[in-house]
């Protein structure tokens, strides 16, 4: 177990890279998310698998000198998912989701996170302000709300005694 928690230690927090345009929301992707855990594991000897086994989707993590499973996550595939094309995306789903569970992965600008904090006046501003690309500033504002940036803009108007129209 030493060289799982090796491996958590370096994997960090990593960030979401790519947008859902239906549900309009950010996503780690499971590409992303191999490169970045794959070379980690080798290091520590250890191998990721991600079977399809008896309708279930798993991650295992094995030790490549005796072949022993380590740790195993799984999900069950619906009975009634039948169409191939959302079969795979489910899978795909299900591989990102068990490899996040089994390695307890944190993914930066989770929604829910962000719900979770408490609201810090101007933190919405210097996220703004820290942004050096187009992109960055993009993503920056989407992950803020309406609320939120008025927030940001009242504590602001406070903070400087601001009367704005």
């Amino acid at each position: 177990m030493k060289r799982i928690l090796e491996v958590q230690k370096e994997i960090g927090v990593l960030g979401k890279d790519s947008e859902n345009p239906f549900f309009k929301s950010a996503y780690l992707d499971l590409n992303k998310l191999l490169i970045n855990v794959t070379p980690l594991l080798h290091k520590e000897g250890l191998i990721l698998s991600q079977p399809i086994k008896d309708g279930f989707v798993y991650s295992e993590i094995i030790n490549a000198e005796t072949g022993n499973v380590l740790l195993s996550s799984g999900i069950k595939i619906p009975e009634a998912l039948t169409d191939p094309q959302k079969l795979g995306s489910c899978i795909t789903y299900f591989r990102r989701y068990t490899l996040k569970s089994l390695l307890a992965i944190a993914e930066g600008d989770d929604d829910a996170n962000l719900a979770a904090k408490p609201n810090k006046p101007i933190e919405g501003i210097k996220l703004l302000n820290g942004c050096t690309t187009l992109k960055e500033l993009q993503d920056a504002y989407t992950s803020l709300s309406k609320s939120d940036i008025n927030k940001e803009v009242t504590a602001l108007k406070d903070k400087l005694k601001l009367t704005l129209k």
